[in-house]
């Protein structure tokens, strides 16, 4: 049975973030949809996790998939990464945006990471973010999908749901991140970064978004819904 809320927020208490009980409303119906979400960037480790979300920067899962499913066949490690060259990765990514940029880096980070973290994967974010083409996005995803950290990775999907639906407003992204940290309860914060991203990727979509089909419709500050 689902809790009786109050929906009825200023404007103010929007801008900082939803009250606790709507919170809890709201991550609730996203576990009992999916209690265990997943990430949909294929990968067999954390070296390939986080080859494949470097990779992943103004491209889709869908299509670093693609250009991975043989890839990581083959290589994963950063030794073999390096024995199959910067030639030899590009054949495999080409068809991923700016595919030259991140085989250099890709390459350099398979070096930085044999030299310096002994061909393993750091799991500390500064750590992380010292590779070449990790930001602090790719280092959040990284430290949530293999480390099971409570990290926040905000992509274009969860700062439109964050701010849409009020669950984590804020006018850049680390204000984003700091809104759910702050205002999501504790014993949701491991899977939100995966509920909001797909909420988003296939609910709250940027054009016409489907709130016929949301499961937290009734709840959602967005004045302009859908029918």
């Amino acid at each position: 049975m689902s809790l009786v809320v109050n929906t009825n927020v200023s404007s103010l208490t929007a801008q900082r973030g939803l009250p606790y009980p709507l919170m809890r409303e709201i991550f609730s119906r996203f576990e009992n949809s999916e209690p265990e979400p997943k990430g949909e960037l294929n990968h067999v480790n954390a070296y390939t996790l986080v080859v494949a979300v470097a990779l992943s920067a103004q491209a889709t899962d869908k299509g670093v998939n693609k250009a991975t499913e043989a890839l990581f066949k083959t290589v994963d490690t950063p030794q073999k990464m390096l024995d199959l060259g910067e030639d030899g990765l590009i054949a495999h990514i080409k068809t991923i945006g700016l595919y030259k940029t991140k085989a250099r880096n890709v390459m350099k980070m398979a070096q930085i990471l044999l030299e310096e973290f002994g061909g393993e994967v750091p799991n500390s974010r500064a750590a992380l973010q010292s590779l070449p083409g990790v930001g602090r996005k790719t280092a959040n995803v990284v430290l949530n999908m293999w480390w099971q950290q409570p990290a926040q990775a905000v992509d274009t999907h969860i700062f439109r749901v964050g701010n849409r639906a009020g669950i984590a407003p804020g006018k850049t992204v680390d204000q984003v991140e700091r809104a759910i940290e702050d205002n999501v309860p504790a014993d949701f914060q491991l899977h939100a970064h995966h509920w909001l991203i797909l909420h988003g990727r296939y609910i709250c979509v940027a054009r016409k978004p489907k709130c016929r089909a949301c499961i937290i419709s009734d709840l959602c500050q967005f004045e302009e819904k859908t029918q």
